[in-house]
């Protein structure tokens, strides 16, 4: 069945997970919705501490059992430490036919893929996955299957009961004997704990981990003792110099440096662009650069950022510093500097991922940004974009907030160079839809900018500004041009994920990759000289 960005999707496919197809991003406006309420157990006792002693007898207190689903937070992200430790013990006690429902995993959480191929892990939830987890879903080793969600369509889909989580694990940088938990103040300080907050209100069971143990009351407490069930504390949570690894940092990359400056243009001849403008960007070489370069258009004509929002870093928390930026508010940090401003700002807050980009409440941040700044590994002529699979068919990304700050914005720009590596970006057809062509307004590259033929005002705004406007069509074509156009991805039959559009329709799927065939080049049989 055809869905509204013409993607086919399996019957089979429908019929197991239940779901529709995706009918577009505005299908399910004002529509009613129906939440569950997690299962609460009455704690009416004189002592006054939830500590258990390890890992172990948490697991046996909570009544582990085969088929359960169990959820993590990514806010350490390359340092973190705890699902690891939780999923070797899980192992240890032969558990089975696991859910491991995360807000993301990446490359440190490698080590739980032989956990994959022997079926204690057999389904994954998750707005992505990056390194061997991504390349072992993409080759059928997870026995079930993986779905893919925005960190919006995550905090939806536990809260609907969609995703049912029977143990949280909270990796919590400080936390008292009764479980009231804070991101900062301990020895891995992570700034913000936005993700696990839906967790700990519809969890069956809410386990605290933490390397620092501080007196009872932990305040302010992002997620308080009413919510927490047991509280362990090990060695090591997580390693707090690999939260920054691979983020923000300024570059001297002149092609970044080129898309950044179109970018920045482009900004500030919009009507968007006055006193009291919203403003998200990510964390890329590019992206990082159009904020340093807004600041200086800021300061030129005395217009102050309203909020900035997202996950944060330095370059966001400097304009707050400044002045420049009234407010910030925080689902993550992806640097030390924003860990440390969260800290000691107090005009840089804390809020949930519900708060953040939850379609299905009644009002999320970013239902308020005028402009939201992004990347994307593809984008095709319908200007559809793919940020988790790769062109070689391999899941090596995550949705993250892409959909969800797209959908919400009033101008949602796209930045990304024409090609990486010899493979074109601009392409005819993406090799996965992750964020619908309907939300995207802008496309910004090193050889011009395109703009959406649905937003006439944003051509009329910029028309006559010198900038390079062309056709994503265009941009296509110059791609093609030096790069040749690319052969499709080939993929076997069997769909190993989903990618769900925030409402939870299906927007796409990814299917195994055919495994690699080496065929030896034939040589011209040796001719041999006739008898006479």
């Amino acid at each position: 069945m055809k869905n509204a960005v013409g993607r086919e999707i399996p019957q089979e496919i429908l019929k197991k997970t239940g779901k529709e197809v995706f009918r577009g991003t505005h299908y399910y406006d004002g529509k009613p919705v129906q939440k569950v309420g997690p299962k609460t157990n009455v704690v009416i006792n004189n002592n006054g501490s939830k500590l258990v002693d390890t890992i172990h007898d948490v697991l046996v207190k909570c009544k582990i059992k085969n088929g359960m689903t169990l959820s993590f937070h990514h806010h350490f992200r390359n340092g973190d430490k705890v699902l690891n430790m939780v999923m070797a013990e899980v192992h240890k006690m032969g558990i089975k036919n696991l859910t491991i429902c995360a807000s993301s995993l990446g490359a440190q959480n490698d080590p739980i893929i032989p956990m994959i191929e022997d079926g204690t892990i057999t389904n994954i939830e998750s707005s992505g996955v990056r390194g061997g987890i991504g390349q072992a879903i993409s080759e059928g080793k997870l026995k079930g299957l993986a779905i893919m969600r925005s960190h919006g369509g995550r905090v939806r889909a536990i809260e609907t009961g969609e995703s049912h989580v029977d143990i949280a694990f909270i990796g919590a940088p400080t936390a008292d004997e009764y479980g009231n938990l804070n991101a900062n103040g301990g020895k891995a300080d992570c700034g913000v704990l936005s993700y696990s907050a839906v967790d700990a209100m519809y969890a069956d069971k809410v386990v605290a981990i933490t390397d620092t143990l501080v007196p009872f009351p932990n305040l302010p407490a992002q997620i308080t003792q009413t919510y927490v069930d047991y509280v362990v504390v090990v060695d090591e949570i997580g390693d707090p110099a690999k939260i920054a690894t691979g983020a923000a940092k300024p570059t001297t990359d002149q092609r970044k440096l080129l898309m950044a400056k179109y970018c920045t243009d482009f900004v500030i001849n919009t009507p968007y662009f006055k006193d009291g403008f919203s403003y998200q960007t990510g964390v890329g070489g590019a992206s990082i650069a159009s904020t340093i370069y807004l600041a200086e258009i800021m300061r030129e004509r005395n217009i102050h950022m309203g909020f900035g929002v997202g996950g944060i870093a330095k370059p966001m928390c400097d304009l707050l510093d400044e002045g420049l930026c009234r407010v910030l508010v925080d689902t993550q940090d992806f640097d030390q500097p924003s860990i440390e401003n969260i800290r000691t700002n107090p005009n840089h807050y804390y809020i949930t991922a519900g708060e953040y980009a939850n379609p299905f409440n009644k009002g999320a941040y970013v239902n308020k940004l005028d402009f939201v700044i992004l990347a994307s590994l593809e984008v095709d002529v319908n200007f559809n974009c793919n940020v988790v699979v790769g062109s070689d068919g391999v899941i090596t990304g995550a949705q993250g907030g892409h959909p969800d700050t797209a959908a919400g914005a009033k101008c949602t720009i796209v930045i990304t160079p024409i090609m990486q590596g010899r493979i074109p970006s601009i392409c005819t057809e993406v090799t996965t839809v992750t964020t619908p062509g309907e939300d995207v307004d802008v496309v910004v590259t090193d050889y011009g900018i395109a703009i959406n033929p649905k937003r006439k005002d944003l051509m009329e705004a910029v028309k006559g500004k010198g900038l390079p406007i062309k056709t994503i069509e265009e941009l296509r074509d110059i791609a093609y041009a030096i790069t040749g156009e690319p052969e499709k991805v080939q993929f076997g039959r069997r769909v190993v994920g989903v990618i769900e559009a925030r409402d939870g329709s299906i927007i796409d799927v990814v299917r195994e990759i055919k495994p690699f065939e080496f065929k030896a080049e034939k040589k011209p049989a040796k001719r041999t000289a006739k008898k006479k």
